[in-house]
């Protein structure tokens, strides 16, 4: 779980940075806006939305700005029409990687990811090809210097979770169903438990260790799909050594 907790800790830190020259708005507008369309445009009855939201709301995204992408998924804004899309491939190293998106050009966007996939080591494969190696979890870190295990363990697992792990050096990671992701964040936050980081994500069955030119490489691609706009989540089961990643990044 290591590979997966750091990465997240390093998305969560850009997405601030991000959020200050607007690329991730423009990605949970997009986001919000499929939401709606599929679930509607109540919260209550909308999980999709529900989460999304909260993420915009971590990153200080305006009110209106939410509740125009709202309606724009409702119809009742004129709006862009986006198509959610799947690539599966494979980085440096034979690290399987997943890659969302939600596009209104599929032609464009295939021909950047392909390229990013050539420019750093790796290669877009088939449908199908790495999917099956990924599990959709609940997913929670926090600080192990805010808590003691024992007393985290006992709220997550009482709470639903599926797991608690403390194999990495910084967090304790909270692994849940994806339907107990929002019981499980809601009774931490109603015990004022500082949560790091908190997403519904796609994680790995094994990991693949990475260090040198190769763990750089897969680092670098892993960005340059992150900044591309039609880019939701990247997800990949790789292994690498902080002090590498904070390099990089």
């Amino acid at each position: 779980m290591s590979g997966h907790s750091k990465w997240a800790g390093i998305k969560h830190k850009k997405a601030i940075v991000d959020a200050k020259r607007g690329q991730i708005f423009s990605k949970l507008i997009r986001e919000i806006t499929v939401a709606a369309k599929q679930g509607g445009g109540e919260p209550g009855g909308n999980a999709r939305l529900r989460v999304v939201i909260d993420k915009a709301r971590a990153v200080n995204m305006p009110q209106d700005n939410i509740k125009k992408a709202i309606q724009r998924g409702t119809g009742e804004l004129p709006g862009v029409s986006y198509e959610e899309l799947i690539y599966e491939g494979y980085g440096p190293g034979g690290v399987a990687v997943l890659v969302e998106l939600t596009t209104d050009n599929k032609n464009r966007v295939t021909a950047e990811v392909r390229k990013a996939f050539s420019r750093h080591g790796g290669n877009l494969g088939d449908a199908g090809c790495v999917g099956w190696m990924f599990n959709k979890k609940g997913y929670i870190s926090v600080d192990k210097a805010k808590i003691r295990e024992e007393e985290l363990m006992e709220i997550a697992l009482e709470s639903g979770a599926e797991d608690v792990k403390s194999d990495d050096e910084d967090f304790f990671e909270i692994i849940t169903a994806p339907q107990d992701f929002e019981k499980v964040k809601k009774s931490l936050k109603a015990r004022n438990i500082e949560i790091s980081s908190a997403e519904t994500t796609m994680l790995p069955q094994t990991y693949i260790r990475l260090e040198g030119s190769k763990a750089e490489q897969m680092l670098r691609l892993m960005d340059e799909l992150d900044n591309n706009d039609d880019v939701q989540n990247v997800y990949a089961n790789f292994d690498i050594p902080k002090a590498i990643i904070e390099k990089v990044t």
